[in-house]
């Protein structure tokens, strides 16, 4: 977005200082075709936008002959395997070398021209916290992604991995001159001459965000690992326990369930509650290909969310991520144990998302507040009535009983079993 700082910086700021050139798409809906064509050597995105364009590539996967899906997931799992030790400089053994050179021939190197990043020196991603799978398969690929943390007040970047250092659970090191540290509450605070000076018009707010010692509370929740690096776990007001006393990061199992390709949302609730539950969001263009497929008739988003068909493809994503939080010890009990899809898309217009796409959690808890006590109520649906806009502009009003399932959880013990 034009306002955002990232915008300012990497648009306007870097390439007087650095030297390069600008381009700018013709429209959202060419971007990928715009990167192919420039080829760019940066490249800066949030989470968002490496989320759509693995949907892209894994819809075209669908699509595919049987021998090339049997070639992408036999090269994928090698790059899984071996592609960021090899983006690291680490030793590989000469066979794992050999098959992922093989693979850089077959299927690496034209996703990379697919995805317009087949020149990608260096890409950053920021804004919000990527999913771990979806960090380690860009990196697979031999694209240098990395993190970076930072915000608007702080001029963008506080913290930036370096090369050999990027790793999917932390944004890195605090670059020089920057200084961190935590309160009790384990909320991250930041000092730099890079902080904002005060919130345009607005005393109350700066004093609110930044202490008379000029330190600026971030409202981020994490800790330094033993490599120094910073490790951001979730908001601290939304960072909370379950009611057995079990660690409850909701942003955390938020992207584990957006890595799915069908899955473009996902609200997890759970704070002082005996289990996590979630509200999801289906991807339409993923799941809407999924459906034609099986000559599964629908009018639209709404009726499509709501056919078995697509409840049973969405549990089959959750319990996927259930079985991978129950070998993090510190998360196994926070799997989630019932969901529902919503009637409608989260829209940033209507408040519930905000403009760089990060979920309000607590509006939306309070919003559909009827749905979330419907989920740990024991209900099989809930009745909602909503206003809907339809892709041509007109609007309606929607009434129906929103199904709900319960998800396949597993215990620590058996989730090996279940990969």
């Amino acid at each position: 977005p034009p306002a955002w700082i990232g915008q300012n910086i990497f648009s306007y700021a870097q390439p007087m200082v650095a030297g390069y050139c600008i381009c700018c798409p013709e429209s959202g809906e060419t971007v990928v075709n715009d990167m192919r064509e420039i080829a760019p050597t940066y490249y800066f995105a949030p989470p968002r936008v490496f989320e759509a364009l693995l949907t892209q590539v894994s819809v075209r996967m669908e699509d595919a002959g049987a021998l090339k899906r049997w070639f992408y997931k036999y090269f994928m799992g090698v790059a899984k395997r071996v592609g960021t030790k090899i983006l690291d400089g680490q030793e590989i053994g000469v066979l794992d070398r050999i098959g992922y050179g093989l693979g850089d021939l077959i299927v690496y190197g034209p996703l990379r021209n697919v995805l317009g990043m087949s020149k990608v020196r260096i890409a950053y991603t920021g804004g919000e916290a990527i999913g771990p799978d979806l960090f380690s398969f860009y990196r697979s690929l031999g694209i240098n992604l990395k993190q970076l943390y930072g915000s608007t007040e702080t001029s963008v970047f506080v913290c930036v991995q370096p090369d050999g250092q990027a790793k999917s659970d932390t944004v890195g090191p605090a670059v020089p001159g920057v200084e961190l540290k935590f309160t009790p509450e384990r909320e991250l605070l930041i000092r730099s001459p890079g902080l904002f000076k005060e919130y345009y018009k607005n005393p109350d707010a700066t004093r609110e965000a930044k202490d008379a010692e000029g330190w600026f509370h971030t409202g981020d929740a994490g800790y330094f690992g033993q490599d120094g690096h910073l490790r951001i776990i979730d908001r601290a007001k939304d960072v909370g326990k379950l009611a057995d006393g079990t660690l409850f990061a909701p942003k955390y199992l938020e992207n584990k369930l957006k890595f799915f390709p069908f899955i473009k949302e996902a609200v997890a609730f759970g704070a002082d509650r005996d289990r996590a539950c979630a509200f999801v969001n289906i991807d339409m263009e993923a799941v809407s290909n999924w459906a034609e497929k099986r000559n599964l008739a629908y009018s639209g988003y709404t009726d499509l969310a709501q056919q078995d068909a697509v409840y049973d493809l969405v549990g089959e994503c959750i319990a996927q991520a259930n079985a991978d939080l129950a070998r993090e010890p510190e998360l196994a009990a926070s799997q989630i144990h019932r969901f529902l899809i919503l009637h409608k898309e989260l829209d940033a217009d209507d408040g519930e998302l905000t403009r760089t796409r990060k979920v309000r959690r607590r509006f939306i808890g309070e919003r559909y507040a009827s749905l979330v006590e419907a989920l740990y109520q024991g209900n099989n649906s809930v009745h909602v009535e909503a206003q809907v806009r339809y892709e041509d502009g007109r609007t309606g009003t929607y009434a129906a009983d929103l199904k709900i399932r319960g998800a396949k959880t597993f215990a620590p013990a058996a989730a090996r079993k279940a990969a």
